[in-house]
């Protein structure tokens, strides 16, 4: 089932995206062209700190919707105003990489984003100046993979979209051409 739908980002990397790239900046080799690098999608649950069972559902969310176990996240230190301990679980994340990579953006762009409220498009400001770029999801039920019925609370996360591309210039043209809505 996956490998149809890799194929399709893959594919269209390698025909268009290339080709156009090279035509609009000028790279003297094929290789110079940005690529995608990973995906990494990141949750936070600080709410975790009380309940230690609501990590386990933003794990198990996160796994539905990336189709791989995430890692646990934990803390670096404590710090007694949130009631946190050094080393209690506050998170979990998952990075994406290669057929796995292709596969989550395709689903997002084509799938989920459509289904988020009030949405016009990206700003251009979520660029890092090294060409990733970070989108905010308030809400997980935007994915078809989860069940609304099932889920105990509401989370956002964060997706880091890691290129090889030097300039947010460059990047923003490789996103745009994946068809990542951006504001004008």
């Amino acid at each position: 089932m996956a490998t149809k739908k890799v194929q399709k980002f893959k594919d269209l990397y390698k025909a268009s995206i290339i080709k156009q790239m090279v035509k609009e900046f000028g790279y003297k080799n094929v290789m110079e062209v940005p690529k995608l690098e990973k995906v990494v999608i990141n949750m936070g649950v600080g709410e975790a700190v009380q309940n230690s069972k609501v990590i386990d559902n933003a794990v198990s969310d996160l796994a539905a919707i990336s189709a791989q176990k995430p890692l646990i996240t934990r803390s670096k230190k404590s710090i007694s105003s949130f009631k946190l301990r050094e080393n209690m679980p506050i998170g979990c994340k998952v990075t994406l990489r290669g057929d796995s990579m292709y596969s989550f953006l395709e689903r997002f762009i084509l799938v989920s984003l459509p289904r988020l409220r009030d949405f016009r498009g990206y700003s251009a400001k979520s660029f890092d100046g090294k060409g990733n770029f970070t989108i905010g999801v308030k809400e997980q039920i935007v994915f078809p993979e989860i069940d609304y019925d099932k889920i105990d609370a509401i989370r956002g996360m964060d997706i880091t979209i890691v290129t090889t591309a030097k300039t947010d210039v460059e990047a923003k043209e490789l996103l745009s051409l994946f068809h990542v809505p951006f504001l004008n």
